[in-house]
């Protein structure tokens, strides 16, 4: 095989949790142009067939799937209906989130369990279910998208000048840095099957909302100067989900114009 076709996810079967956000919009897109067949999904069908339209109008194959994160057994309706549907599974990217106890720490323990529920529990769920399906064929990629929030601290310099507030809450922070660990975990005892685990941590994302004084001082935390935009993690999820990246697995890629490197 030569090296270029090592990239292409045709004859492939991937599953995106999420699919219209910020980062997971970009994710599908990546997808669907390397040639997988995917599903996305996520609680709000009518965003996902949205995109699902636009990206089989530019020849993609991709069909939208309603998925409840917080329900195991909505969970394992998803996976059973991609296989159903599809025969197979050989890509999982574990990236939609709930934004639940991020107001501060000063909260009842069952506001953090509702988020660790879902961001946390549901992960072990959804993996160990699509590894399943994986062990079938000794082959399989799965991806989790965390954060430059789950390996660093907070920075007060990246708010100075606005009227934001500093990451209030460390339940998100706690959350992303489980996922890094767990990304080696899950290596670890899927890798005698042949099923790679990767971690990508993201970079801030550049919107219209943000004031000018934060895109400035966050950029100046950065080694390339800028936040991300919407292409930026397309080459990297290709790159892990595809056989270019057959002999990578445990490892946590910060995908953050060198801000976790300063």
């Amino acid at each position: 095989m030569k090296v270029l076709d090592s990239f292409s996810l045709k004859g492939k079967v991937a599953l995106l949790t999420g699919g219209a956000g910020l980062y997971g919009r970009q994710i599908a897109e990546a997808l669907a142009e390397a040639g997988a067949t995917l599903y996305i999904a996520s609680r709000d069908l009518a965003k996902l067939e949205s995109v699902a339209e636009e990206l089989c109008r530019a020849d993609g194959k991709v069909t939208a799937l309603k998925l409840d994160l917080s329900s195991e057994e909505s969970i394992k309706s998803v996976v059973a209906e991609v296989i159903k549907r599809s025969g197979r599974l050989d890509i999982l990217i574990n990236n939609a989130v709930t934004r639940l106890a991020v107001n501060g720490w000063d909260q009842p323990m069952a506001k953090f369990d509702e988020s660790l529920h879902v961001n946390a529990s549901s992960l072990f769920c959804l993996t160990r279910l699509v590894a399943e399906d994986m062990k079938k064929r000794q082959s399989g990629s799965i991806i989790n998208i965390g954060s430059y929030m789950g390996v660093l601290g907070p920075d007060p310099t990246n708010y100075e000048g606005t009227d934001m507030m500093a990451s209030p809450s460390p339940i998100y922070f706690y959350e992303k840095g489980g996922m890094v660990n767990f990304t080696r975990w899950a290596a670890s005892i899927l890798g005698g099957y042949q099923i790679r685990v990767n971690c990508i941590n993201p970079g801030g994302f550049q919107t219209p909302s943000q004031s000018p004084e934060f895109v400035k001082n966050y950029s100046r935390n950065t080694m390339l100067g800028r936040l991300a935009n919407s292409t930026d993690l397309k080459g990297i999820i290709v790159f892990l989900a595809s056989d270019a990246s057959a002999y990578i697995t445990g490892a946590n890629i910060p995908v953050d114009g060198g801000y976790s490197a300063k």
